[in-house]
């Protein structure tokens, strides 16, 4: 009997995945969890201004803490904070009850999340946080919680129902806490005027950090590597100097160390096509006058933006007296990872 049983109820299971809609599922998800997000824009009042008073006043680190799906939540906002402007890092309630709470002063702000605002683990810390005189900032999906009660302000991210059919999995309360979360770090950048330069400090080691950190003086070559004839060079002294130094080019100084010109290997393929005798021919006569020049301030990636619109493939960086102290190389902006 129990067998017969089994084996109904898995061929109803089957029949009802073949006739579930998945698409139909996932717009339901989504309109559920977009009227969260969109009823949250009505409840941005004073208490979201007080909560980013606060928070832009604190003298410590802002300490985010939740627990379960809350806690997941409040790890992402922590490190959205501190990529932003804001130092913050999270902390387990669970593990603040066990010697953490010792990463807490009475300096720092304590932003807790928790949907119900009745998590044991969070009010079991409350007290002690009050105690030392860190200020506590809530959300919540209950306002009249103990946790909202002991706040010095509550963030409402209460929502009308889970996107789960039950009514019971977090989604469009952690969706709602993710995205009030998002609010509070965006609002606190503008206010402290964290330009992009300012987050490519805090990612040196992405993609957007290279563009806004690199410098032409970190990869240009410099000194010796400089690939340079006088004045009174043959064109045969130029291009022995170009395979030296490997750069496909080379520069054309004065007896003063004035950049006069370039020769790059589009004018030996000239010089070539013409039928130019490279032991008699003076380089100034077939040399570049009109050569681009770069400073070795400029980021790298804006040395890159000058190539690409000239379409050429390296850069003269001179001081002020137009003196050469670099040349940078399309290659050396492609390794360093800028392009």
């Amino acid at each position: 009997m129990a067998f017969i049983i089994s084996c109904y109820t898995n061929n109803y299971k089957r029949e009802t995945a073949m006739t579930h809609s998945f698409i139909e599922s996932a717009q339901n998800t989504l309109t559920i969890e977009i009227d969260a997000v969109t009823a949250l824009k009505n409840r941005i009042d004073d208490d979201f201004v007080s909560a980013c008073e606060i928070l832009l006043q604190c003298q410590g680190r802002v300490v985010v803490t939740g627990m379960g799906k809350s806690g997941h939540i409040a790890n992402k906002i922590a490190a959205t904070l501190a990529s932003t402007g804001t130092p913050a890092f999270f902390v387990h309630p669970g593990e603040a009850s066990h010697g953490d709470l010792g990463m807490i002063t009475s300096q720092d702000v304590v932003l807790a999340l928790s949907n119900s605002g009745s998590t044991a683990e969070i009010l079991t810390i409350v007290p002690l946080i009050k105690r030392m005189g860190a200020k506590l900032i809530s959300m919540t999906g209950d306002a009249n919680s103990p946790l909202a009660e002991a706040s010095e302000v509550h963030l409402d991210a209460s929502v009308a129902r889970e996107a789960c059919p039950h009514d019971l999995a977090p989604t469009s309360s952690t969706t709602v806490s993710l995205v009030l979360g998002d609010t509070l770090a965006v609002a606190l950048l503008e206010a402290r005027g964290f330009t992009p330069e300012d987050f490519a400090f805090s990612h040196p080691g992405g993609a957007l950090g290279r563009k806004l950190l690199l410098k032409v003086s970190d990869i240009m070559h410099k000194g010796a590597e400089i690939p340079c004839v006088d004045d009174d060079a043959l064109i045969q002294d130029a291009l022995f100097e170009m395979s030296s130094k490997g750069l496909g080019m080379t520069t054309i100084l004065s007896a003063e160390g004035v950049l006069l010109g370039i020769f790059t290997d589009g004018d030996l393929r000239r010089c070539l096509d013409i039928g130019y005798d490279m032991k008699t021919t003076p380089i100034t006569s077939v040399m570049s006058k009109t050569c681009k020049t770069i400073i070795d301030d400029m980021l790298a990636v804006e040395s890159l933006n000058i190539m690409e619109s000239s379409s050429i493939t390296s850069l003269v960086v001179t001081d002020d007296q137009r003196h050469p102290v670099g040349v940078i190389h399309l290659h050396d902006i492609l390794k360093a990872g800028v392009a």
